[in-house]
């Protein structure tokens, strides 16, 4: 009897339902350079992104301000594969460390939730990425 209860729940539990998302650190991609192959990703509570160092010279960071309240600071270090388990809902904005102003810059939605939305426009994005923001902005 155990052995289904615990079946049952692995079946429904965030564990079995979380789904992992690739989002790969480029150095082109079509006619843009210096860009993750995914701009925006909308993922559950519980779900990992794994960020593929393809190419190298890149990194994630999540941007100051840009993170839903108890998110603690992330960066990972150059040409380094990292992934990231989300465990509180709302919007998270990050960027590639060196290429930032070049626009490379992406944001992960989890839970739906667009509680942050407010903050998310306000951080200060510079060169190629303040454009581009905008753009990604009212998209999400």
């Amino acid at each position: 009897m155990k052995k289904y209860i615990l079946i049952l729940f692995l079946l429904f539990s965030n564990y079995a339902m979380s789904e992992d998302i690739n989002i790969k650190m480029l150095n082109r991609l079509d006619k843009e350079s210096m860009v993750f192959s995914e701009k925006i990703v909308n993922v559950n509570v519980g779900d990992k992104v794994f960020w593929e160092a393809t190419d190298k010279g890149h990194n994630v960071e999540f941007i100051k301000g840009g993170v839903p309240d108890g998110v603690e600071k992330f960066k990972s270090k150059l040409n380094e594969d990292v992934s990231y388990e989300f465990i509180i809902p709302g919007i998270y904005a990050y960027w590639c460390t060196p290429h930032k102003s070049l626009g490379m810059i992406g944001f992960v939605i989890v839970g739906d939730d667009r509680s942050n939305l407010d903050l998310i426009k306000k951080i200060r994005f510079f060169g190629q990425s303040k454009k581009l923001s905008k753009v990604l902005i009212d998209q999400i």
